[in-house]
């Protein structure tokens, strides 16, 4: 099992795998590059979630810090997020990252969106 972080105050956890591969990734990008992970709408669910790579922090994200990785987190998105937990998974079908969202009532087959 993978050890996951004490978890903040609002409840959004990343594991040891997850912070490895968000380091890695960010060895390529420009020195103080963050993962940005947000909700928006669509997917085939009703919501998606999107990671991006950001630069700057902005006011009111929530900033996760694990073994030097830096995952940041708005406002809006963190109502949807919270009490998740972000992993980073490599399988047969691929590696990417997984959101377990204890607030999502059904999600799509990838993964990557979710219904409320």
């Amino acid at each position: 099992m993978t050890a996951i972080l004490e978890t903040p105050p609002r409840g959004v956890a990343v594991t040891d795998r997850a912070a490895t591969r968000i380091l890695s990734v960010m060895a390529h990008e420009p020195p103080g590059s963050m993962l940005r992970v947000s909700v928006a709408g669509g997917g085939c669910s009703g919501f998606q979630y999107i990671f991006d790579v950001d630069s700057e922090k902005a006011p009111g994200d929530l900033v996760i810090e694990r073994h030097g990785a830096t995952v940041l987190i708005d406002e809006t998105s963190l109502d949807l997020l919270e009490g998740c937990t972000i992993d980073f998974v490599d399988d047969l079908v691929g590696q990417s990252f997984k959101i377990t969202n204890p607030n999502a009532t059904s999600s799509c087959g990838c993964g990557t969106s979710f219904a409320l």
